[in-house]
Order: structure tokens, then sequence, then C-alpha cells
């Protein structure tokens, strides 16, 4: 659309606003919905798993359904990025995902399809091989719809609990299973060899979280996967594992695999393939070709034959060092492209640590010299604590990439923010006779996230220091069964280890309710746990006034011509406002959410934690139009025309790195 273009963009006003109402207070909401126009309707979600329809011209409520009743919607809130259309003649469903269940509901009246699995809803965490009432699965983002199917990955923990990442196919009309593909594998197919014996059974994720992509003409799904789990240490699935790190080609009517590729092999560093790949036709000495461009929290490009997923560009293989944590087996080589070049800077060293300010520079330095590993890229997590750069969020990050087809430019947004990944021994040498069992499935099964010391990261994890005077008994079990936030729920530990965790956290003597189990001992003898090693919680590696602990710029906006293999242009994407006010430069920021590009020249994104909405000139980078939004757009905008004008709508839902919640969709167009 070209409506809205370089001349008149500066006149662009807000259309209108549309407030869900359902940000549930004191928890820290989210939208990152990408909402889809069909007909002249928009459709969306809300903070509280709510699904609507919006009049798309103004903004006026058609519909609004809420899958759960009001004591049970505001535990768990899991993010959700989008819903899928499908029709059939006169009938018309939206499908969306609600913490484990596929719904399916009228287009027009927002109804659940009764006929659809049970009552409208399909539950996700049955058929995985595994017990339904101890997994934790969801679907963050849409899958793909390809004639009568509804091709989904989901989310599952990122823990030793982890169920594995199946990508299914559902028959849109009824809900059932039409066909399954499993990343990882069963001992009998194809890839099972990169597993251990029997990891079918022991091993999960591997999982597809971020979306997919689908080529209708050729119906074929392009499907990115993530990291086996655990995480960060893989003593128990020695090997290359397959399909974890890989794009997936499948059949869309079968499942069946046509090739992969794999990006990342043995995954320590939960390098998951961050967002969908974008498909696209680019020049490729001097004749067309079909690609699959698959972006990498690394911050690479690989791009890939749409047919037999050979590489396009030259890709190095490099030698990765060996680990020293007990049982671990690094891989020994790894995948980079030499083309396109890197649009992150790859290595932190000593030349890059900040130097904002004297005090910054020397504390910075301080942790640096404590025995860190870095400067090269696939060193394994440390006892001493490596550092992850790009960072475990990007590089490139779930919002994803978008392509202008005239001009064979790739644009996407990225962050380069160091991390220090360090591990611990799940039970010290020694210490088996010290260790509660309630502190040793903490470590287990929370510590990756709150950290150890239990201190967790103000940006994205609450402390759980001294939680006893601010939650009780009652509360921590609900945590327990429902998740909340971006805690998913732990129906898979057994009541005994609820109430292990919880005496250990609350250090004090609990009641359960009769059907619960009583308190347990406490200091139960323990096996040897299966994973040796766990992290200890998620650390930015930042300054001790809270930056970045690296040289800006801290996000970047790039475009890559896939045409001719090379960056065009590079901005800092992002802003500080009381570093700005102080005069430093624009040092970019940490960002969330994708762009999308126009045929009038200009390319549309928010993601900023400083709450801008930005138009920026696609030849330039230079930031044409700007509006300050009432929380952050952590989400990707929608491009749409009705009755002959031209919309650009955002999500400002907020909540990421610590900045407010909101509940609105804004919509701009130019003056009528």
């Amino acid at each position: 659309l070209s409506q809205i273009n370089r001349k008149n963009v500066s006149e662009l006003q807000l259309a209108w606003t549309y407030r869900t109402g359902d940000a549930p207070p004191g928890v820290r909401s989210e939208i990152q919905c990408n909402p889809l126009i069909v007909d002249g309707v928009l459709y969306g979600t809300s903070p509280a798993f709510g699904a609507f329809a919006l009049d798309a011209r103004t903004g006026e409520e058609i519909w609004k359904f809420q899958p759960f009743d009001d004591q049970s919607r505001d535990q768990g809130l899991l993010v959700n990025r989008g819903v899928h259309y499908w029709e059939d003649g006169d009938e018309r469903r939206i499908f969306y995902s609600a913490r484990h269940f596929l719904l399916a509901l009228d287009a027009r009246t927002g109804r659940p399809v009764e006929a659809f699995g049970t009552g409208g809803r399909v539950d996700l965490r049955t058929g995985l091989d595994r017990d339904p009432e101890r997994i934790f699965v969801a679907a963050t983002s849409p899958g793909a719809v390809f004639e009568d199917l509804i091709i989904l990955g989901t989310r599952v923990s990122e823990g030793p609990d982890a169920a594995p990442g199946d990508i299914r196919a559902f028959d849109a009309r009824s809900g059932q299973v039409r066909w399954t593909f499993r990343t990882v594998p069963a001992p009998d197919e194809y890839g099972a060899e990169t597993w251990p014996p029997d990891a079918r059974r022991q091993v999960g994720g591997a999982n597809s979280w971020a979306g997919m992509s689908l080529d209708p003409e050729r119906g074929v799904v392009y499907i990115p996967t993530g990291s086996p789990a655990f995480d960060f240490y893989g003593g128990n699935r020695k090997g290359r594992n397959l399909f974890g790190n890989c794009i997936l080609a499948l059949d869309a009517r079968t499942g069946e695999r046509i090739w992969h590729y794999q990006i990342v092999r043995h995954d320590l560093w939960d390098r998951d393939l961050p967002a969908p790949p974008n498909l696209v036709t680019i020049q490729v000495d001097g004749h067309p070709r079909d690609v699959v461009a698959q972006i990498t929290k690394s911050g690479h490009v690989f791009v890939l034959d749409r047919d037999t997923g050979e590489p396009v560009f030259p890709i190095e293989e490099i030698a990765a060092p060996p680990s020293d944590l007990e049982g671990e087996e690094a891989w020994p080589t790894q995948p980079l492209p030499l083309k396109p070049p890197a649009f992150s800077r790859q290595r932190f060293t000593e030349a890059e640590i900040t130097r904002r300010t004297p005090e910054a520079y020397a504390a910075v330095k301080a942790r640096f010299d404590q025995g860190l590993r870095t400067g090269e890229p696939f060193i394994p997590p440390s006892r001493e604590g490596t550092v992850i750069f790009p960072g475990f969020d990007g590089g490139a990050e779930w919002g994803g990439a978008a392509f202008d087809a005239e001009t064979g430019v790739l644009y996407v947004n990225s962050n380069e923010m160091p991390w220090i990944l360090a591990m611990v021994r799940v039970i010290p040498p020694g210490d088996r006779g010290f260790l509660s069992r309630g502190e040793v499935l903490y470590r287990t099964h929370c510590a990756t996230c709150h950290g150890i010391d239990r201190i967790g990261d103000p940006a994205i994890v609450p402390t759980l220091e001294n939680l006893h005077e601010r939650s009780s008994p009652h509360e921590l079990f609900r945590l327990f069964e429902y998740g909340s936030g971006q805690m998913p729920a732990f129906q898979n530990l057994t009541p005994e280890e609820q109430n292990a965790i919880a005496v250990y956290l609350l250090r004090a003597d609990l009641e359960r309710p009769p059907e619960k189990v009583a308190e347990i001992e406490a200091d139960p003898p323990q096996e040897p746990p299966e994973i040796l090693y766990t992290n200890t919680g998620w650390h930015r590696f930042l300054d001790p006034d809270g930056y970045p602990a690296i040289t800006p710029p801290w996000g970047q906006l790039t475009a890559i011509d896939l045409n001719r293999s090379e960056i065009v242009w590079q901005v800092p994407f992002g802003e500080f406002p009381e570093l700005t006010a102080q005069g430093h430069p624009l040092t970019g920021s940490e960002n969330y959410g994708g762009p999308v590009v126009t045929a009038g020249g200009l390319l549309f994104i928010a993601a900023t934690r400083d709450e801008k909405f930005q138009a920026v000139d696609k030849a330039t980078g230079e930031t044409l139009w700007e509006y300050q939004l009432p929380a952050a757009g952590y989400a990707t905008p929608s491009v749409y025309e009705v009755g002959g004008r031209q919309f650009v709508v955002i999500a400002a839902g907020g909540g990421k790195l610590g900045t407010k919640s909101g509940d609105a969709y804004l919509a701009f167009a130019l003056p009528e």
C-alpha cells in the first residue's frame, strides 16, 4: 500500500483506539499480537487470553470472547502473537491459542464452534507420549492455515521436565490430529541416531514456538525449531540432536520431511530460531531464485534454496571449543554464514567494555577480569561464567524481519546485550545430605530463571527473596497450577514435589488442603539427578547503573540487500531519554516486536522500551514520523486498507523490560 508515503507520513494521526479492558491489575501483562484483518474486520487478542473482532475502519467492537472465568483468567498469563483465519464456503472460523488449548470461534459471532474438539477447544497437551496432566504445553504464536489444516507448533518448558516439541496438523473442522512430525524422533525414525537411545521418552524441547511460514503453491511449510531441553546442559542428550535448532521443510498435507538444515548442533546456548523465516525471491548470478531467509539470535541470516535446503551463499564450518563440565559433550563444529555479513557484533572483548562513565568502565572491567569466558562464538557454558553475545534474546528476536520484494532488502531489528551464563552443580559434591529435597528440586526446575540465589532479574523474573512476606502457601500452589506472567505452570511436579519447593521457598511449615499431601520431611534421601548442572539464572551483563556493559549501540535497525548480500544501512534503534538529555549520542536499546515495510517507502515499527511508534524511510533508516504510545508496542504492526483508506495498527501492551503494561490497540491514518 502506498497511500501513506514518505511525502505525507508526517501528517499521520490517530484514527481510533480500542481498549481491551482486561489487563489484570498488579500483573505485568503484555500484548504481542500482530492482528489479522479480513474483509474489513480486525481480529486480535487481549492480555488475559481474550479474543475480539473490530470494525477495522472505526475500531468499534463487533464481538469479544473470554475463554476462562474471572477467577482463573488472570492466572498464568502467557503471550499470544496472533490468530488464524479459515473459511470454507459460508463457514468462517477464527483459531487461536490460550494456555494449553487451541480454540475455534465463529468469525461472525465469536461463539465457540462446538463441533471442534470438545466444546470448541482442543487440549494441546494430549498425544505427546507423556502424561498430559504433568506437562506444560502452550502455543505462543499462530502456525499456518493450509487447505483444511491448522499446522501448529508449541511452547514447552525449557527445563529437564520439557515435553517433546511435536509439530501437529489439526483438522480445521473437527480438531482431530491429521499428522504429527516428531522433532525428537522415535527410535525407528530418521534422526534418532543423533540422540541417546530412548530419548523420545526422556528429552523434550526442539519445539517451534516462533511460528512458521507457508508456501501454498508448493504445499510446503517451513518451520524453525528451538533448542532441546534442558537449554544449557546436554549431558543426558549427547549427540547432534536433530531436529533441534533446524529449519524444517515439511509437506503441508502429510507432515513428511522434505529437507532440513540444522543451524546449531547440540545447542547449549538457547539459540532457538526466534522467528518464522521469510520466503522470498532474490537475484542470484542474474537469475531469480526462491529462497528461505532465516534470521537468528546470533545475528546472522541463513539463505537456503527453498526446494532443496542447500545454502545459497557460502557457510563456513568453524571449530567449536569443548566443554569442561562433567558429562557434557559439546559438538566440535558449528556452521556460520560468510554472506550476508552478520547484522550484530559477534564478540565481547575488553575493547567493547562500556565507556559511558569511568565508574561504569571500572566496575565492568573488574567483573570481566574475574575469569569470564568470552571473545569467541560457541564457548560452552562454564562454572566461571560464559558471556553470551549477542544475548539470549538476540541478535534477532521473535518480532521477525520484513522483506521488500521491490528492492530485495530484508529489514531486521536486533539487540546487542551481553549476558552471563554461569553453571553450578545441582547437588554440589559432598552436599547430598546437606541440601533439602526442596532445594534440589528448586535448583533443577526453578533456578534457571530465578537463580540459585533466588534474586531473579528485575526486568524479566521477580525475586523470590523473602517470599514469605508477600505470598501465602495458597498463592504459591496456584502458581504451580496455572503459572503467572512468563512463568509456566509446573503441573509436571507431583504434589509432594510442589510442597517440597514451597517449604524451601517460604521456609515455614505449610498445611495443604485435604486433597493435597501433608508436609514432607525436611531432608529426605535424594536420588542422583539426571541433570548434573543447572545455570544460576538469567543475568544481563550490566554496569552499576543498569545500562549494558558493552559500548553502544545496544539495539539496531538494519537493512540487508539479499541480492548483493551486503548491508545497505544500519542505525541505532531505541532510546534512553535520560542519556539523551545528558548529551549521549543515541544508544539504541533492547527491542521486541518486528517491522512491516510498505510500497510507500516506509518501515513501520514500535518494539522499543521508550514507547515510541515510528515510520522510517526504508532507503536511509531516517525516522520520518513518531508517536508516543500509552505503553510500549512490543508487537508487530499490521498495515491494511478499508473503505479506500490506509491504516497502520499497533498493540500497545508494554510489560517487558520493566515497562508499564497496557491494554490498547491504536490505529493511524492520514486525515480524511
